[in-house]
């Protein structure tokens, strides 16, 4: 996606002769992103290992140890869903570019166009553009201009959107199935702490099963 976004810049400056100026600062956001989610997802690894079968059971025997693992899993279900809900956005956000991206190059894909035959005329799409931008600059007329556009950034901008929006439905499932791990873990660490409540209850009860097993 920063690829993409770096092609865009690119594109509107040397080809429609403005800049997006909060397109430069959506880039440093996706590389903070990126960072913040692959130490989430380490985190989120790490908690799935200690909350897991055996080892929840060594772990999480005691009772504080217990109430700490009940409150990570919490806390990382609600982080997991927020942000879930945030990569839902930004697949909409994705979507609609990745949409606009395919006019553009069906427009480039037009057998005028790639014979340089005509103009490609964005003036019916002018509201979409900042007022600042000539309407002489919404024309792509000339050979070289027309390569620039389709060829340089276009098709390649085109494929990076796809590329980002695939990778945003797989980091999306991958939230869900976190978000149904930490659910199931946490029932796991409340469930064990009442089988052992039960356990203890039975030895006070039954001192005579506590000795045959001792027994054996």
């Amino acid at each position: 996606m920063y690829r993409g976004s770096a092609l865009s810049i690119l594109m509107f400056d040397e080809v429609f002769h403005f800049r997006l100026i909060w397109i430069e600062a959506l880039q440093m956001i996706f590389i903070v992103g990126s960072a913040c989610m692959a130490a989430l997802g380490f985190m989120l690894l790490c908690l799935g290992c200690l909350t897991t079968g055996a080892t929840r059971q060594k772990v999480y025997r005691a009772w504080r140890a217990r109430v700490g693992g009940r409150i990570s899993c919490a806390v990382f279900m609600i982080i997991t869903y927020i942000l879930t809900f945030v990569w839902l956005l930004l697949l909409g956000f994705l979507v609609i570019t990745t949409f606009l991206f395919t006019i553009f190059w069906k427009l480039c894909s037009k057998p005028k166009n790639i014979e340089h035959s005509t103009c490609i005329d964005f003036t019916q799409f002018d509201f979409m553009f900042p007022s600042s931008v000539k309407q002489e600059d919404l024309k792509i007329c000339e050979a070289h201009k027309i390569k620039l556009f389709c060829k340089d950034y276009v098709e390649k901008a085109e494929f990076m959107f796809i590329l980002a929006m695939v990778s945003c439905l797989l980091v999306i499932l991958s939230l869900v199935h976190y978000l149904m791990c930490l659910s199931a873990n946490y029932a796991h660490i409340r469930d064990h702490e009442k089988f052992q409540e039960l356990q203890e209850l039975q030895y006070l009860t039954n001192p005579d099963l506590h000795a045959s097993k001792d027994r054996f």
